[in-house]
């Protein structure tokens, strides 16, 4: 009884309140520490409206394109990835961004069912709770965009020495391409693999007219798709 009253609280308090640090977060400084490296931790919550819309319309193409429309679970998507990994050794994910805001906010970094249940709880609870606009602006703020770097506030700091406000389209889209393995990749110096990442990205936000619509899911019924090339002869 004490775990769901504090979980619905805190969830109905972060509907406002900044989140101060996440479990990722701690972790990575451990980690950081028996490796002997120097903690890092750079992070700097900044408002919705001090992000870039072409930031956040960069991560839904990139990480969620049924964002606005689905209630915190693409079954669709889900359904892909089980019928590709039941033949690819490489497993595919299907989080949404909710999903990974409830993670990144309240659990810890695994892949046990234990974890996946108590992830499906806080998103059923952020869906409920929160709007897409402050959900976005959560994941915004906490996701792990490089060694030590959280937020795109900090992120836009430390790859292109500006505010998340004034990223422009390609060095939002660079950021998002990296998003999958923010450790290995680095937006300030991408490389081969992230550039052309970065222009499917960016294919994806021309598609979408470059504009995120968050009140108006019903002129979204089709998603961006990537175009696919014609095979040489």
């Amino acid at each position: 009884m004490w775990f769901f009253i504090i979980s619905i609280v805190s969830t109905i308090l972060f509907r406002w309140i900044p989140i101060p640090v996440t479990p990722l977060m701690l972790i990575r400084c451990v980690e950081q520490k028996i490796d002997g490296k120097e903690m890092k931790l750079k992070k700097d919550w900044v408002s919705f409206e001090e992000i870039a819309p072409s930031l956040q319309l960069a991560v839904v193409c990139s990480e969620d394109q049924n964002f606005i429309k689905h209630n915190g679970f693409d079954f669709e998507a889900i359904d892909k990835a089980l019928e590709y990994n039941e033949t690819h050794k490489k497993k595919r994910g299907a989080s949404t961004i909710s999903q990974q805001t409830a993670k990144n906010v309240f659990l810890w970094p695994g892949r046990s069912w234990i974890r996946k249940g108590f992830e499906v709880y806080f998103t059923f609870l952020i869906e409920l709770f929160w709007s897409k606009e402050r959900i976005m602006e959560v994941y915004l703020n906490v996701i792990e965009m490089g060694d030590g770097v959280y937020g795109a506030q900090a992120a836009a700091k430390q790859f292109f020495k500006k505010d998340a406000k004034s990223l422009s389209k390609s060095e939002s889209a660079t950021i998002a391409a990296v998003l999958p393995n923010p450790r290995k990749f680095n937006a300030g110096k991408p490389s081969g693999y992230i550039l052309k990442r970065q222009s499917w990205i960016m294919h994806q936000m021309a598609l979408w007219g470059g504009v995120l619509k968050y009140d108006a899911p019903e002129e979204k019924e089709e998603k961006p798709v990537k175009k696919k090339k014609k095979k040489s002869s």
